[in-house]
């Protein structure tokens, strides 16, 4: 068979030159991505009139980063680094949010890092990319609605909905996009330099 397991060796915490260069091109473009998700997504605002907390179904444009990030580099801390260079990029672009997204980078990366380090940085199947996308869902979904409590109307049902919501949104942008896309990018062969250059031909669970 041609395919190769998602296991594999711990990866050494060492980063090279090209998964610094490669971390930061990703965070950079995910920084400008939020920026402009940060308006674009206001126009699907009346989608969500019925029940507001729906709205976080769309967060997960500022999640993907983290799992994108880490599925590439394969690297410890590289979820929490796209994610945050991500969030830090687009306040200083002008976000709506300020210098609260620096805050929501943080959260939002740690929650896909604990998912690889429970899994020691060897597993990179589709199920592991899944899990980091809830994760970081759920972390950015309790951040939001419960620390710094962005929604004050919410009674405890919706912002417990809220966090529900993003964590789908977690799950399927930040999660099965980001696999599908480090799946894509592997076949053609922009990431030969890379720990994942093989990820197209890996198992999708295992």
């Amino acid at each position: 068979m041609s395919s190769t397991f998602t296991t594999a060796p711990p990866a050494r915490p060492t980063w090279r030159v090209v998964d610094i260069v490669v971390a930061s091109v990703i965070a950079v473009a995910s920084g400008v991505i939020f920026w402009g998700w940060n308006t674009a997504h206001h126009l699907l605002d009346f989608a969500f009139l019925a029940f507001p907390p729906s709205s976080a179904l769309l967060a997960g444009m500022w999640l993907f980063p983290a799992v994108l990030g880490a599925l590439i580099i394969r690297k410890p801390g590289a979820a929490l680094f796209c994610e945050m260079v991500a969030a830090v990029v687009s306040s200083l672009l002008g976000s709506e949010y300020g210098w609260t997204v620096w805050v929501s980078g943080l959260v939002q990366g740690l929650g896909a890092e604990l998912v690889l380090a429970l899994f020691l940085y060897r597993r990179w199947s589709l199920p592991v990319a899944l899990l980091a996308g809830l994760f970081t869902g759920i972390f950015g979904g309790v951040n939001d609605a419960f620390v710094f409590a962005w929604f004050p109307d919410y009674t405890q049902f919706m912002k417990l909905a809220y966090v529900a919501c993003m964590a789908v949104s977690g799950v399927v942008i930040a999660g099965w996009g980001s696999w599908a896309l480090t799946r894509a990018l592997a076949r053609t062969g922009a990431l030969s330099a890379l720990a994942s250059r093989r990820a197209a031909h890996e198992r999708i669970s295992g």
